[in-house]
């Protein structure tokens, strides 16, 4: 019963997006500076990571336990020590994005299997 609360429908679960090489080659270039803060044992960065691998991206993990320059940068440049967290840069600044359902659902719109990569 929780099982089916906490893995909501919109998560990707046990769905993967498969892409051609060079539509691979331009979701990779998209996340290329978006980073994830998380912990392992943290449930909520659980489904993200989860979302992120059914998705195909390749977007880099930052374990703020096992790396203290991860947690430092989460609180001076984020705000917040809140997990997970993902940091999305772009030539108009920084965008930190809380809350695991915000950033799955991101995730969804921008690279989910009926959206072309742009």
């Amino acid at each position: 019963m929780l099982e089916s609360w906490f893995n909501s429908a919109g998560d990707n679960e046990g769905a993967t997006v498969s892409r051609s090489p060079e539509r691979q080659s331009v979701v990779d270039q998209q996340t290329a500076n978006f980073a994830l803060y998380h912990y392992e044992s943290c449930w909520f960065c659980g489904k993200v990571r989860r979302s992120i691998e059914a998705l195909g991206l390749n977007i880099e993990l930052r374990n703020i336990q096992t790396d203290e320059n991860n947690y430092r940068e989460l609180i001076t440049r984020g705000g917040r020590s809140t997990v997970p967290c993902l940091r999305i840069d772009s030539p108009s600044g920084e965008q930190w994005m809380y809350e695991s359902a915000d950033i799955i659902a991101f995730l969804n719109s921008k690279f989910g299997p009926e959206q072309p990569a742009s």
